[in-house]
């Protein structure tokens, strides 16, 4: 099914300029400071600082605008009141991200660096004329324009280390409606909205909370799993990063509904910055009375907890995660009963990954009706999704389920880089298959996908083009899954590491009669055998793409890469028509597998030539085969 119509968007990330004026159309009060100002009037300056933001160096740039401010006579205190700090802004292809509100317009500056930051300060901010040339272009507006932003709506907005700033946008009211209502209205609400579990299954929410609230025992738990193990994805990292308290908020509701005092967040110690803003905001919650004992003089106790994972991608499924927390080695148990009815301690526990925590107190707020209104009927609300790979725009974005792919990559992700054709897209990470491009018009939900032989998954989307070997990719996938893998069923432990090695040696050039047909047989093995949910994904990228791209593992077999990625495979030759006699490949060989003089022709040794592909690269004549 098609995706519904909208009934809200976010409002757009930075305003177009008149043509005559060039100003913005967005009405914000603002005083325009001069050189010797005591004071920056309504002057607000937003720096990204999210993990994207601060590896391009947001930090140095928020703090040359303090010094730059403060060198034209604002006060200290005044001119660091007016760089605000803020999460992600999903466009993590053109950080620094700076936005600026000033003399009622709204401008967003991209790729800033500190050295640009005098030049704005004088002539944007002093002399009410924006620096035209480092202006988001329309790059920058496509990317958010087709997007449909409630997760992510603050988390360009607000300063996530601080609680204020949450509240002041309706943080924490999902909360004190909750606490007003019975815990069977708030799981009834949950249910009625048709949220289903962000971290790749997909099982409904309202359900999983029904079933611990009504499993009899005193103790119970919440567990949120931060733990995003998957290549390519950083959805629950940036919504932590970026705003924190929405997390914290939903599980503080979700343990009011299962009838819960004690929950615990699972993240990966790798992820220092989310931990850091976690704490804060635990902190501030706790400092006013959003955590702890009596909650809002409601009666409600509720605390939360921070474990810090090793890094394990096994730790993701349910009962790994839950013997990690425990102080066990994180391995998957069978199942027997759900973790809702015997989880954590044995006791009964409710599960959620980050995502699904951030949608519940605007689901409380709002309405069911209203987040129904975004989304299929039976895949409601917006996802959230890293796409990354060979794509124009990469980043964080946000969109109503039953979005097509050819919408996202095309419209949104701004299409290929080069001239390089789409040649498919891998959902769902590790767990996940890939897509050919003949599928662009395929809505993306959790039905829809699985119909292809992917998933969900937490949100994670490469996008490949026609340079990437699809024996190649589901070779680097299986090796990530076959490392990961806990060792304690058979069928996980020994089968990843036969696809591996039989898909190994197919990209080397040895392939053997019938390995295609093995790998379809192991895998179809090892799905339906494995323990856990890793070892029953394991195969799909292998699976799906065999399915697909055959084509190019039948020619792997006869020794020839289409994509000419796989080394072993790389046959250079030149093509004598189309040789200058430049000598350029003969001078960046490194093994002397060129033979050439001025005035001849080059020609390769294939005795001697090491398939680096130096000469191909070198060649300006593209007489290199």
């Amino acid at each position: 099914m098609a995706a519904k119509k909208k009934t809200e968007t976010e409002p757009k990330t930075g305003t177009k300029r008149k043509a005559a004026s060039g100003k913005s159309s967005a009405s914000v009060a603002a005083t325009k400071p001069k050189a010797g100002d005591k004071t920056a009037g309504d002057l607000i300056i937003k720096v990204c600082v999210g993990t994207g933001g601060l590896a391009a160096g947001s930090q140095d740039v928020i703090n040359e605008f303090t010094r730059e401010l403060q060198a034209r006579g604002i006060k200290a205190e005044i001119a660091k009141k007016c760089v605000n700090k803020t999460g992600c802004r999903g466009f993590c292809a053109k950080d620094v991200i700076v936005e600026i509100l000033h003399k009622g317009s709204t401008e967003v500056y991209q790729l800033i660096s500190p050295d640009k930051v005098s030049r704005i300060v004088e002539e944007h901010i002093i002399n009410d004329e924006p620096v035209i040339e480092w202006l988001a272009g329309k790059e920058y507006h496509a990317f958010h324009d087709r997007q449909t932003k409630i997760l992510l709506k603050q988390c360009g907005q607000i300063d996530p280390e601080d609680i204020d700033a949450y509240i002041g946008v309706g943080g924490y009211e999902g909360l004190k409606k909750a606490l007003s209502q019975s815990q069977f209205e708030v799981i009834e609400e949950v249910k009625a909205s048709g949220l289903r579990g962000r971290g790749g299954a997909g099982f409904p929410t309202g359900l999983k909370w029904e079933f611990c609230n009504m499993s009899g025992e005193d103790t119970k738990y919440i567990i949120c799993n931060a733990d995003e193990g998957d290549p390519g994805a950083f959805m629950d990292r940036a919504l932590i990063e970026g705003n924190p308290h929405s997390v914290l908020e939903g599980m503080i509701i979700g343990g009011y509904a299962v009838g819960t005092r004690e929950g615990f967040i699972y993240i990966r110690a790798e992820y220092p910055l989310a931990i850091q803003r976690l704490e804060i905001a635990i902190k501030q919650a706790r400092g006013k009375g959003l955590l702890g004992k009596n909650i809002l003089n409601s009666g409600f106790d509720f605390d939360l907890h921070i474990k810090q994972g090793a890094g394990a991608f096994v730790c993701g499924e349910a009962s790994a995660l839950m013997r990690s927390i425990e102080g066990k080695r994180g391995m998957p148990r069978a199942k027997l009963w759900r973790s809702a009815v015997k989880g954590l301690w044995d006791k009964p526990t409710v599960l959620n990954n980050v995502e699904t925590f951030a949608n519940v107190p605007l689901i409380i707020m709002n309405g069911a009706e209203w987040y129904r209104g975004f989304g299929t009927e039976k895949s409601t609300g917006t996802k959230v999704f890293a796409l990354t790979g060979k794509i124009r725009n990469s980043g964080l974005i946000e969109v109503p389920m039953g979005m097509t792919l050819g919408e996202m990559i095309m419209d949104i992700g701004g299409g290929m880089t080069g001239r390089n054709k789409l040649k498919a897209v891998q959902t769902g990470g590790p767990s996940g298959g890939c897509i050919p491009a003949k599928h662009l018009d395929l809505p993306v939900d959790f039905d829809s996908l699985a119909s292809v032989g992917s998933m969900m998954g937490s949100g994670s989307m490469v996008v490949v083009d026609d340079t990437t070997c699809m024996v190649d990719l589901a070779k680097f996938f299986i090796s990530f899954t076959q490392h990961e893998s806990c060792g304690k069923c058979v069928p996980c432990r020994i089968g990843t590491k036969r696809m591996l090695e039989i898909l190994t040696r197919i990209t080397e050039g040895k392939g053997r009669e019938g390995d295609i047909d093995l790998l379809i047989e192991i895998g179809t093995d090892v799905k339906t055998t494995s323990l856990c949910g890793l070892g029953q994904s394991a195969p799909n990228p292998i699976l799906s793409t065999i399915r697909f791209f055959r084509e190019e593992f039948e020619a792997h077999m006869d020794g020839h890469c289409p994509a000419g990625a796989c080394k072993a495979l790389r046959q250079y030759v030149v093509n004598v028509e189309a040789c200058k006699m430049c000598g350029k490949c003969a001078r960046v060989c490194p093994s002397g597998a060129i033979t050439w003089q001025p005035k001849t022709k080059a020609g390769i040794s294939k005795s001697k030539c090491v398939k680096c592909g130096a000469c191909y690269e070198a060649c300006p004549f593209n007489a290199i085969l």
